[in-house]
């Protein structure tokens, strides 16, 4: 008798213990070899599938595993190189491939003085935290098969003895997360010529022995047009037509399929994944439409988050589903990749054990949902111990007195109108600050961290570990800060800041000293690239211990008579790069850290810092899917900004930044944030971004990025001057600043100096060019 099968879609790709991004770096830095590095590859794959295989897990995914980003590798797959990589064909080499992910000459270490290839441009992949590259597309844009990384890692894991579901990105979701440098162009005319590259992966993967492939569609939840809709049944029309009869298992996630379902039930597909831990509520209406033939991929497993799975709840949806069609035609499994969750909580040694009971990373769920499936193949009977594990750990998080702090909730309820807004308009406060601050025309600052040197990485340890005294630490701290101001001071930017020595990430930082959140040693998971961070848990009601950054910041400006800015991260950017409690409206928890850095930016404003930013970089990442939802998350996400920011004086600057945001979309609300100053990124978007001001006429200042930070490539002064010049056709002079795109904490030094220097000069040229009387 058939039964109901474990599946995965994905697995973390960084190892236990970070080993793909120590091995891509050392690559990067020459200290290994190309032929090292595949090796270290290999040896990842191969331990994720034994793992996944000992779990449980019947359908086991490979091509999962990627270098850099899984968009670049469907990017290298069909051969869509921008010609300014100069590829000539054939398959896409690592160089030709780094070259897209960092810029310059990609491949091993970059001449960071010489280099002047940008890099593809980056962006979030939907709402999470994890960035893609995004795919260039011109109107005579041709593909063709130019990676077998799809085939040779399914032949890999056969070779092992493991059967695996290889995983691609679909060609239409392809193509609408591209963009083109061609107006009113639409990446979606190119599907008649993909489709040959994948039905050539396809016919190859069949005759390899593959049965199954699961092709993620992740656009299928977004908001699409009806031709958006009819091109994927174009596409899977074609796709379904494959010699060996290859099945196709058609993946979703991050929301409802909501108007797109008649769409994606009508597909020539065998299988179909659903979301059921964003959008429970859409398992009814898929049940009712969903052809017989086809079977029903269950997410019901987090992939986003780290909290244990409620069995009871899951089995619930799980049991709906059997009773209605049976259970050889379901399959159950994450909710998406796991690629969003640390690998595994084995190696959280130091976790308080309460929390511990409460979580699960990546290697857990795993065995979650073969518990999960084995209860639906065998009977609740089968697996009574773990159901009763599960229960007892469900209870006592929810009634836990440290996750509920009547005072917390008290504070919060009491929040008014009044509280969110600044004494005088915009308007009038730039006048008034102006007076104060006397910065010159185009000031210039940098977006908060310097670079995190070993020398600094290695002091954080040895303290951590007991080796460093906590006084010798912060004189080592206060070191670092002096020789940042004197290095701004020297380069003669406007605007310092103290360079962040002592954070180790711009979330986890705070959240180390807020009560309600807890932090992890192990809890790694991919940004991008190599960059990989440590999100903080919270698990309760949040609560500001005492101040956090003003004791840093009041050193900093004893150190110079410039200007110092204070840094502090914003609400809603803590509460997305966080894992986030599961139990109470997101609005709510964003609201508590609001309070909680209000009381910061009043305690920085009262020990005279006048410039204080709080950056918001995840404003964007954080709207939901479907436009119908984005007034009410953008409502309480402004008004928690807002929160956080209007309690201080007028003649006090407040800056924010956000990075990698599309923001035509949502300009209203950023404006609505009243921030004094925004920067943003506009370096790898060639200034693209300041489109989204040209029809709103935003009245406030702004700082476009004119320095990438994600690539090693030192932009010369002329390129800088160029791009400032195209934000002068948007903005006024008095709204522009000039600073780089995001912080310097990933760079190194022999970068940062001559960027800064350059970007510095261009703005002394561009002020020698703009004749302004007041």
């Amino acid at each position: 008798m058939r039964m109901a099968i474990a599946t995965n879609l994905g697995f973390p790709r960084i190892g236990a213990h970070r080993e793909l991004k120590r091995a891509v770096e050392k690559f990067w830095s020459e200290k290994i070899s190309e032929a090292e590095l595949q090796q270290i590859g290999r040896d990842l794959r191969e331990t994720n599938w034994k793992l996944q295989q000992a779990a449980g897990i019947e359908q086991i995914p490979s091509n999962d595993f990627s270098f850099y980003d899984q968009v670049l590798d469907t990017t290298a797959l069909v051969g869509a190189i921008p010609a300014r990589f100069q590829w000539t064909g054939g398959a896409v080499d690592l160089s030709t491939y780094f070259a897209m992910a960092r810029g310059g000459k990609g491949g091993k270490s970059v001449d960071a003085t010489t280099a002047g290839v940008a890099a593809l441009e980056m962006t979030k992949w939907f709402d999470t935290n994890y960035h893609y590259l995004v795919p260039e597309f011109e109107p005579a844009q041709q593909f063709q098969l130019a990676s077998t990384k799809v085939i040779d890692e399914f032949l890999e894991a056969k070779a092992l003895g493991i059967a695996t579901r290889p995983v691609i990105l679909g060609p239409v979701s392809f193509l609408l997360l591209g963009k083109s440098g061609t107006a009113d162009f639409d990446c979606l005319s190119l599907l008649e010529r993909l489709l040959p590259v994948y039905v050539e992966v396809l016919t190859r993967l069949s005759a390899a022995g593959a049965t199954w492939i699961q092709i993620d569609e992740p656009c299928l939840v977004l908001d699409l047009t009806a031709e958006q809709r009819v091109a994927f049944q174009r596409a899977y029309d074609q796709l379904s037509i494959i010699p060996g009869g290859i099945k196709i298992a058609l993946t979703t996630y991050f929301g409802p399929l909501a108007e797109n379902l008649p769409t994606a039930v009508s597909l020539p597909i065998a299988a179909l994944h659903i979301d059921l831990v964003r959008a429970p509520e859409q398992l009814d209406d898929v049940l009712e439409q969903l052809p017989d033939e086809v079977a029903l991929s269950l997410g019901v497993i987090d992939g986003r988050n780290i909290w244990k799975n409620d069995f009871e709840q899951s089995l619930t949806l799980i049991e709906k589903a059997v009773d209605r069609i049976g259970a050889d035609r379901i399959l159950i499994g994450p909710s998406c990749s796991l690629l969003h969750t640390p690998v595994d909580l084995e190696n959280e040694t130091d976790l308080d054990p309460e929390l511990r009971q409460w979580l699960a990373y990546a290697r857990q769920k795993l065995e979650e949902i073969a518990v999960l499936t084995r209860c639906i193949n065998a009977g609740r009977e089968s697996v009574t111990e773990a159901l009763t594990v599960n229960r007892d750990a469900m209870n006592a998080r929810r009634n836990s007195p440290r996750v509920h702090r009547p005072e917390v909730k008290e504070r919060s309820a009491a929040v008014t109108e009044p509280m969110r807004t600044r004494k005088r308009p915009y308007a009038e406060r730039q006048l008034l600050q102006q007076e104060v601050l006397q910065l010159p025309l185009f000031p210039t600052t940098t977006i908060g961290s310097f670079p995190q040197t070993d020398e600094i990485r290695k002091a954080r340890a040895a303290f951590k570990k007991g080796e460093l005294t906590e006084a010798a630490y912060e004189q080592f701290l206060k070191t670092c800060i002096a020789s940042d101001i004197e290095y701004q001071e020297e380069v003669d930017l406007d605007v310092l800041v103290h360079g962040e020595a002592e954070r180790n990430d711009m979330v986890e930082y705070f959240g180390e000293q807020l009560e309600g959140f807890i932090a992890t040693k192990n809890g790694w998971v991919q940004s991008y690239g190599s960059r990989c961070v440590k999100p903080p848990i919270i698990f309760g009601d949040i609560l500001r211990k005492g101040p956090m950054t003003v004791k840093w910041t009041k050193y900093a400006q004893s150190c110079t008579k410039k200007l110092m800015k204070g840094m502090l991260t914003g609400p809603v950017t803590i509460l997305q790069w966080s894992f986030v409690r599961d139990d109470q409206p997101r609005s709510e928890t964003c609201q508590q850290i609001g309070l909680a850095i209000r009381d910061e930016v009043l305690d920085l404003e009262a020990s005279g810092i006048r410039i204080i930013q709080i950056d918001e970089p995840a404003v964007r990442e954080g709207l939901p899917l479907c436009r119908s939802d984005w007034r009410a998350y953008l409502k309480w996400a402004v008004d928690c900004f807002r929160l956080a920011a209007a309690g201080v004086e007028d003649e006090t600057q407040i800056h924010t930044h956000m990075c990698y945001s599309e923001f035509n979309d949502i300009i209203e609300a950023i404006a609505a944030l009243d921030a004094d100053v925004i920067s943003i990124e506009t370096s790898r978007s060639n200034m693209e971004l300041l489109d989204a001001f040209v029809q709103f006429h935003y009245p406030n200042e702004i700082g476009p990025g004119v320095y990438d930070i994600h690539s090693p490539r030192v932009p010369t002064v002329e390129w800088m001057v160029d791009l400032l010049e195209k934000a002068l056709n948007v903005l006024g002079p008095r709204q522009l600043w000039v600073n780089p795109d995001c912080g310097l904490k990933t760079r190194k030094w022999d970068e940062v100096r001559p960027a800064l220097q350059n970007m510095v000069a261009a703005a002394k040229t561009l002020r020698a060019k703009v004749n302004l009387t007041d």
